[in-house]
């Protein structure tokens, strides 16, 4: 008993600050007209990037003990994409619709900071490598299925993907950088969590009911098939326990926010993968603390 009711209140204590900061932009939004647009383009560009160089450009980091875990994350990922991709014409729904949302999951706003208030800081390292090969396959693949004639290679201009390899280079080599350079760095980084989530809330006040099946059939399925890809990797992978965990739950998160951006910006049907995305991160809510439950277990 005093064991089930540990795990209750370790859940607890995940999945509440989350909502509680989500919750906080949702209202603030509510009562106030709030346009995130500069704070997420500063998000993208300066906070995240100096997240991951912090924890990159540790000596604590070891990137082949992840080697596995970003296969895992990459097979979770296309692997989604092929599960769903026969029941798109069953839903009747376009493939460029319907496919990338149940493929790139909020592994940023949401997947970062689960992963770190479920298993502590030493969580930290595994989860932005799972953020960086989703990001990294959203920016790639993702924007390809939209539009065939973009440049993959567009995507080494990305500062995250900059602050990634300046942040091996520094760990890889045993560099450091003056605490008086290093300090801000990290304090800048410290931002893109609760702002990730911020941002998430006030993204949610612009919920459009109108798309509620396709909205919850994606709620259903984007969990549904990253989970079973990720089950079926243990076998070949034969991740440690604690890993498993962390894929276990990145197969689990809700669509990303960036697929309505990118909706919007191909015009595929955005008002869809509103309904999607949006639908599905609320219905997060239910979905997460049931797969922690056996996600805290196992590792």
């Amino acid at each position: 008993m005093d064991s089930t009711l540990a795990l209750l209140e370790r859940i607890f204590l995940t999945v509440f600050p989350l909502v509680a900061i989500v919750g906080t932009g949702f209202f603030y939004a509510r009562a106030r007209h709030t346009d995130m647009s500069i704070a997420n383009r500063i998000n993208i560009d300066v906070f995240c990037p100096a997240l991951i160089f912090s924890v990159m450009s540790a000596k604590s980091f070891d990137l082949p003990a992840y080697s596995s875990l970003a296969i895992g994350a990459l097979i979770v990922v296309l692997g989604s994409g092929l599960l769903i991709w026969p029941l798109c014409r069953l839903l009747g729904v376009q493939l460029k619709t319907f496919l990338p949302p149940m493929m790139f999951n909020n592994s940023g706003n949401l997947g970062i900071p689960l992963l770190v208030l479920a298993f502590g800081e030493q969580a930290l390292p595994a989860a932005v490598v799972l953020f960086l090969v989703e990001n990294l396959l959203h920016f790639t693949v993702g924007i390809y299925m939209l539009d065939h004639r973009t440049n993959p290679f567009n995507v080494l201009r990305m500062p995250m993907i900059i602050a990634t390899i300046a942040g091996l280079m520094f760990s890889t080599l045993d560099w450091t950088l003056p605490d008086a350079v290093q300090v801000p760095i990290d304090m800048l980084g410290q931002i893109a969590i609760p702002l990730m989530l911020f941002a998430l809330g006030v993204r949610m006040t612009s919920v459009d009911f109108s798309n509620w099946k396709i909205g919850l059939w994606g709620t259903l399925l984007a969990p549904l098939s990253g989970i079973l890809v990720a089950l079926s990797l243990q076998p070949l992978l034969q991740l440690e326990p604690l890993q498993f965990s962390y894929l276990l739950i990145f197969g689990a998160l809700p669509p990303a926010v960036l697929n309505y951006m990118m909706a919007e910006r191909y015009q595929q049907e955005p008002q869809q993968v509103a309904s999607i995305v949006l639908l599905g991160n609320i219905g997060s809510l239910v979905v997460i603390p049931l797969v922690l439950v056996f996600a805290l277990r196992a590792g």
